[in-house]
């Protein structure tokens, strides 16, 4: 029987890669990842790891994806995974987060092919990590989101927001509004990686690789 296993990727830094990712990604006999652009986030990730095997990129149109375009890639991954042995999908973060797989997932699993989940570290847990931002306490509420609407505020103590590049400005608006501290993360684990706390230095940085992480101010 064939196998395939989600792999979550973490961040972007290798050292971020649980024991679990490395394994299975040694163990498997062929890499199958999201093309992006003929660059690869979890490519450059686990690079050390790969030794060689064969990668296939897989095309997802950006912001344009049909049920059609994972029916195709399901197709792909069982025609070249070799029967008896293993496949790894890669991907940044984790696998059942705001990913691909998910989708990808639904319809491998329709064919007779085993699939594991290898979780991994998302960004804003790194992010929240490296800026010692608490996300959560004991009684509170944290909200993560790639969709931003102000009402879901009253609601939380904490969020953080995935996708802000064409949003920035409104959703710092809301924040403050509703009395919250904010941080802007990008590129989080890697060499470039910046916390930026200036709402003038956020509103200016146009990274695609970015979130921002509010938390309502203390008694207020």
């Amino acid at each position: 029987m064939k196998k395939l296993y989600g792999i979550g990727t973490g961040p972007g830094h290798k050292e971020l890669l649980t024991l679990k990712a490395v394994k299975e990604i040694e163990r498997a006999s062929i890499i199958f990842a999201p093309n992006n652009k003929g660059k690869n986030m979890t490519l450059d990730t686990v690079e050390d790891f790969i030794q060689g095997k064969k990668v296939i990129l897989l095309d997802f149109p950006m912001g344009k994806v049909k049920r059609e375009d994972y029916i195709k890639a399901a197709e792909i991954i069982y025609k070249e995974i070799p029967e008896g042995e293993t496949g790894a999908y890669l991907t940044i973060g984790d696998p059942m987060i705001y990913s691909t797989f998910i989708y990808i997932m639904e319809e491998v699993e329709k064919k007779n092919i085993e699939i594991e989940i290898v979780p991994g570290i998302p960004s804003f847990l790194a992010g929240a990590a490296k800026s010692k931002t608490p996300l959560t306490l004991k009684g509170e509420n944290f909200l993560l989101c790639d969709e931003f609407r102000e009402e879901f505020l009253g609601e939380v103590d904490s969020v953080c927001i995935l996708k802000t590049l064409n949003h920035k400005e409104k959703i710092i608006e809301d924040l403050e509004e509703n009395k919250y501290d904010y941080k802007y993360m990008k590129r989080v684990s890697l060499e470039n990686q910046e916390i930026i706390i200036n709402k003038d230095e956020i509103l200016q940085d146009k990274d695609y690789i970015s979130f921002i992480i509010g938390r309502r101010k203390e008694n207020d």
